[in-house]
C-alpha cells in the first residue's frame, strides 16, 4: 500500500510542478511586471514650421510670415488606472495634415499600450476607466514611450471634428492608463 501511495505521488508532484512553472510563465508573459521599473523616453519635435514668402513680382515689406502648426484642440491628462499626467493637443500642420501631440507625458510603462483618438467623454476615477472602447475610436499606434514628447500621425481618412478625446489605452486589459478631454481651440 505504502508503496503503490509513493507511485502515485511522484507523478503527481511533477505534474503540479509542471503546470506551476507554465502558469508563471503564462503571467510574466502577460502582465509583464518588469514594465514597471522600466521607463521609455522619447522626445519628439513638433513638425517644423514652413515659411512662404512674397511672389517675385510683389515688393514685400514684411518679414516672411510663418505658416505652420496650428492647434486645434487641447487638454490635460488626468489619470485613470495609472497616474498619467502631460497635455494632449490636436495640431494642424501646414500641410494638411493633422497629428496628436503629447507634451511632458509622464504615465506607468505597460504591455500593449496603445493612442486612441476617441469619441468618448472623460470621465474622472474607475467610471473611466473602461469607457473608451464604448463608441468610436481610432489606434493611432503603440506608445512610443511613457515619459517625454511624441506625435501620432492621424490616417488621412479621419476627420478629427468627430473625436473630442485621446486615451494611453491598454489592449491587453481593455483599460485607459490616462484620457484627455479635447476641448477646441
Amino acid at each position: 500500500m505504502r508503496r503503490a501511495r509513493k507511485a502515485l505521488t511522484k507523478p503527481l508532484v511533477i505534474g503540479v510542478l509542471v503546470v506551476a512553472v507554465a502558469g508563471v510563465g503564462f503571467g510574466l508573459y502577460w502582465f509583464q511586471p518588469w514594465k514597471l521599473w522600466q521607463d521609455e523616453t522619447v522626445q519628439e519635435a513638433l513638425p517644423e514650421i514652413v515659411t512662404t514668402s512674397a511672389p517675385p513680382t510683389a515688393v514685400a515689406e514684411t518679414p516672411s510670415s510663418p505658416v505652420g502648426p496650428l492647434t486645434l484642440a487641447s487638454g490635460e491628462l488626468i489619470s485613470h488606472e495609472h497616474a498619467t499626467s502631460g497635455t494632449v493637443k490636436l495640431v494642424q500642420l501646414a500641410d494638411g495634415s493633422h497629428v496628436v501631440r503629447m507634451e511632458n507625458l509622464d504615465t506607468s510603462n505597460g504591455p500593449d499600450l496603445r493612442v486612441w483618438l476617441t469619441d468618448a467623454p472623460v470621465k474622472e476615477g474607475k467610471s473611466g476607466w473602461h469607457v473608451f472602447d464604448d463608441g468610436k475610436y481610432v489606434s493611432l499606434g503603440k506608445l512610443k514611450g511613457n515619459k517625454g514628447s511624441q506625435n501620432y500621425v492621424l490616417p488621412d481618412d479621419v476627420d478629427p471634428a468627430r473625436y473630442t478625446s485621446v486615451s494611453i489605452w491598454c489592449d491587453r486589459f481593455d483599460v485607459s492608463f490616462g484620457a484627455a478631454e479635447l476641448a477646441r481651440a
